[in-house]
């Protein structure tokens, strides 16, 4: 390939990519928002709706049951009517419920409202992973998936002084500021929903911000992308679901989902158990802390794995160190040091996620393997059912969240071992094994 053809390449691929990411990049800031802001409303909506420890847990994990129950066939439905109009379905339908939440007057109608909050967002995910491989080769798809889920630790940073600042200071027509906070912030998914109807093109053979040459070039390298792809099964819905390896990687992110939302929805009242005196907003600029710290350390440990090419121990070892960090959290009375713990803890969170991402891809193809990752996000995402129930649980019987910070932890050695023992590269290819793994982070 001469220079030309060279800087013809990289001006393509970075004008697709500047038109897409940013966009969903924002809609995922949007999405964990939606549905983490919960942790912050509990400040003051505990209190004021008489909630316990385990009906705050109880609402907090809810939200993953109907997730749970709609993902797959959301990400079916995705292929069906095309990403523009069902991503922009999601978007709208989780934005008027998330906005509806603030009329809650009981523990029952937010136990519904979270339910199908979940209902809504299911499939958002793995619909926007599915989205990113019709525009991107395998060799961008490491770095394109990688800039989406930074997303995540982002919108905590962008969430935690929001949603407090607008807890202590609006209050208008006598409404709480957890009612403002919730409604205020769910009406930005409406707009995108429809935004996205009209910005997102399905794929490239639509896209007419791309020139005629360079679509000709996109289609042809997607072509042979797919082509260049051998040694990997091609599996149809329910045997992707029943494969016992993709099983065993959902119960790996099960592990990860208790501990990582563990901690997510429970980290405020933490923080807030640190000193009565500490305000919302004050706590909401401490809750930044750990997740600018996870942000650095998982882009430079997905760097790292990229590098080296290397998936399974740049999944395990940071659920070690999560582990660690949440036994420390657990132990320590020293708010500083408690703090640091938690720092540590959500940097191993948050560096597991992208080299995991790329598991599937060893050993399947690209349509079976974005199928394993909606099974995967719906069976492990459980997870956010099970870690903020169990946390309140124990909390509520013993007016303490430690313990249920070092049973989180334990999950997590389990998470641990089972990813230093599974066998998921494919050993009839091992070239391919290496070009695979960088699919995805």
């Amino acid at each position: 390939m001469n220079n030309n053809n060279a800087v013809d390449e990289a001006a393509i691929v970075r004008k697709i990519t500047l038109r897409i990411i940013p966009f969903v990049f924002l809609l995922y800031i949007v999405s964990y928002l939606d549905r983490a802001n919960i942790g912050y409303a509990a400040l003051q909506m505990n209190k004021e709706l008489a909630l316990t420890s385990e009906a705050f847990g109880f609402i907090s994990g809810i939200f993953f049951i109907g997730y749970f129950l709609f993902e797959v066939p959301s990400n079916v439905l995705l292929n069906k009517f095309g990403a523009r109009v069902w991503i922009a379905r999601i978007l709208v339908t989780w934005g008027i419920i998330a906005a509806c939440t603030a009329f809650a007057q009981t523990p029952n109608q937010l136990y519904v409202l979270r339910f199908f909050l979940g209902v809504a967002e299911a499939g958002f995910f793995p619909g926007i992973i599915v989205y990113l491989t019709y525009w991107f080769r395998a060799k961008e798809l490491a770095t394109t998936v990688a800039l989406f889920t930074a997303a995540i630790p982002v919108s905590y940073i962008i969430g935690a002084p929001l949603s407090t600042w607008i807890m202590d200071n609006i209050s208008w027509m006598n409404w709480s500021g957890w009612r403002w906070m919730l409604f205020l912030e769910g009406i930005p998914a409406v707009f995108l929903g429809i935004a996205c109807f009209f910005f997102l093109t399905d794929k490239p053979e639509q896209a007419k911000w791309l020139k005629p040459e360079e679509k000709d070039w996109l289609l042809a390298e997607l072509e042979r992308d797919r082509k260049s792809r051998k040694n990997v099964k091609s599996l149809g819905v329910l045997k992707t679901m029943t494969n016992p390896k993709v099983l065993y990687l959902s119960f790996i992110y099960f592990v990860y989902q208790c501990g990582s939302l563990g901690v997510g929805y429970w980290m405020p009242q933490i923080i807030k158990s640190f000193s009565e005196s500490l305000t919302h907003t004050q706590i909401g600029l401490i809750a930044m802390l750990p997740y600018i710290i996870a942000t650095i350390a998982m882009i430079v440990w997905s760097r790292h794995s990229d590098k080296r090419n290397e998936r399974k121990l740049h999944s395990a070892i940071p659920l070690l160190f999560s582990a660690a960090g949440l036994i420390g959290a657990g132990l320590v009375s020293n708010p500083v040091v408690a703090m640091a713990m938690i720092c540590l803890a959500l940097s191993g969170l948050y560096s597991f996620k992208s080299p995991f991402w790329a598991l599937p891809t060893l050993f399947l193809d690209r349509a079976t393997a974005a199928v394993s990752i909606a099974v995967i996000n719906s069976i492990g995402n459980l997870g956010g059912f099970v870690g903020p129930s169990m946390i309140g649980m124990v909390k509520g019987n013993s007016q303490s969240a430690a313990n249920g910070l070092l049973f989180l932890s334990g999950l997590l050695v389990i998470g641990f071992l089972m990813t230093i023992l599974m066998r998921v590269t494919n050993k009839d290819d091992p070239d391919h094994a290496v070009g695979a793994a960088k699919q995805a982070h």
